[in-house]
């Protein structure tokens, strides 16, 4: 199944566009040495999600690679990327700390965090110092809502993504009752809040909410307790690290009840984690599926770190490339002369069309509803603009879209050799 449609499509417009001018770019001078550009990158990189805050890291790192091996100018100078990398252990107290070392270190932007919420207080030590900070995985609303000018995210938000979960279990599962958990973490608590209202307004049934922590792996307690009360349904706000022993204890228990999750549990780590337990669970993830980016980063992907994106590699390797972007396109490394640019951007990433809004959030953000199937997390549906699209069709449109955008670029190159070639012209 080719699930690499959209990003592709893009690709072929746009350079088939560049050949219908029909005229090259001048030369530039070569560039003079000299320039380094920091950049930098917080995730956890220890402790129970260390994996995803790995597969964050890894894919801002491609996009350094890349910038570097292009020998990008700016400001006359052929710039050097450098990649600085923190550990903030999903602790907000840590975060601000790291944040303040990136900020006394002077980077010139900051890809990052994972976790809401360590990225609503750091995002408060990168304000004052006007150095901006692209997120592409904390899906909190509170982040964009401060009014922070310099805040971004390329990802969905909660208050999109847990509605498309809720309406999902409720379309599909049919549920009269359902269970709300959380980690008491602003991202946990934040997506089952959203989860809750959106059920209740479905008028479903959601029993008291029942609360983890984010280091919680003996739910027992809480599922004996749930047991009592037969939901049909149990949906968790959380990370994998947590999830998936909820997950097992739950079935060990007899909880027949159909588990769903947000985009921090909805991975394949699920099904090391509960075992077959995991089989048919639903998630969510804010943003197309890893497998549905381009080609092109799945292959450099792939052939750097020899193994597949987890999770949000993707958007943190379009985060790192529109702070590259919007500073070619300032001419300057400089946060205060590239932040108009960031703001107004429009760019063609990895995940497809790329521009903010006026609270920095991702215009049209998709969000993908999973099954877990054989193991493995597999896409069953997409929500956009507030419609459910089944993920085959998704791609059929997807396809349909390249055809007749390859069509019409044919054209405009075929016109455009016309007119060159026609002697009255």
């Amino acid at each position: 199944m080719n699930t690499r449609l959209t990003p592709i499509a893009i690709a072929v417009i746009a350079a088939l566009g560049l050949a219908a001018c029909g005229k090259e770019e001048p030369a530039k001078p070569a560039a003079a040495p000299g320039l380094t550009i920091s950049i930098g990158h917080v995730a956890p990189l220890t402790g129970g999600i260390a994996h995803l805050g790995k597969d964050n890291e890894q894919g801002a790192r491609l996009a350094i690679d890349e910038a570097n091996a292009a020998k990008i100018t700016i400001g006359g100078k052929e710039a050097k990327f450098v990649l600085l990398t923190e550990d903030d252990q999903a602790d907000p107290k840590v975060g601000t700390t790291v944040a303040q070392k990136l900020v006394d270190a002077k980077v010139a932007g900051v890809v990052g965090h994972l976790n809401s919420g360590v990225t609503i207080p750091a995002s408060a030590i990168y304000n004052p110092a006007g150095i901006p900070m692209i997120t592409g995985s904390a899906t909190n609303p509170q982040l964009t809502e401060q009014g922070f000018k310099v805040v971004f995210r390329v990802v969905g938000r909660d208050d999109q993504q847990g509605p498309s979960i809720a309406s999902y279990l409720a379309a599909s599962a049919k549920p009269k009752t359902v269970a709300v958990i959380d980690d008491a973490t602003a991202y946990g608590a934040g997506i089952a809040d959203e989860v809750e209202k959106t059920l209740k307004a479905a008028g479903i049934t959601v029993l008291a909410r029942e609360k983890g922590t984010d280091k919680t792996t003996d739910w027992k307690a809480v599922l004996t307790k749930l047991k009592g009360r037969n939901p049909d349904a149990i949906f968790y706000g959380g990370m994998d690290a947590t999830g998936g022993p909820l997950l097992k204890q739950g079935r060990e228990l007899g909880i027949k009840a159909v588990f769903s999750f947000g985009d921090g549990a909805c991975t394949d780590k699920m099904t090391e984690l509960a075992g077959p337990a995991a089989e048919g669970l639903l998630c969510s993830q804010a943003g197309i599926p890893p497998q549905a980016a381009s080609k092109k980063f799945l292959d450099a992907y792939k052939a750097k770190f020899n193994a597949d994106p987890i999770l949000y590699a993707p958007f943190t390797y379009d985060a790192a490339n529109l702070l590259i972007e919007a500073m070619k396109k300032a001419d300057s490394a400089d946060p205060a002369k590239y932040l108009p640019e960031l703001a107004k951007i429009s760019y063609n990433g990895a995940t497809g069309p790329i521009a903010f809004d006026a609270k920095g959030d991702r215009k049209d953000a998709e969000i993908t509803i999973f099954t877990m199937k054989g193991g493995k997390i597999e896409p069953i549906a997409i929500v956009k603009g507030g419609k459910t699209i089944p993920y085959n069709d998704f791609i059929k449109m997807a396809a349909d879209a390249l055809s007749a955008a390859g069509d019409a670029a044919k054209a405009a190159v075929d016109a455009a050799a016309k007119a060159m070639s026609d002697p009255k012209k």
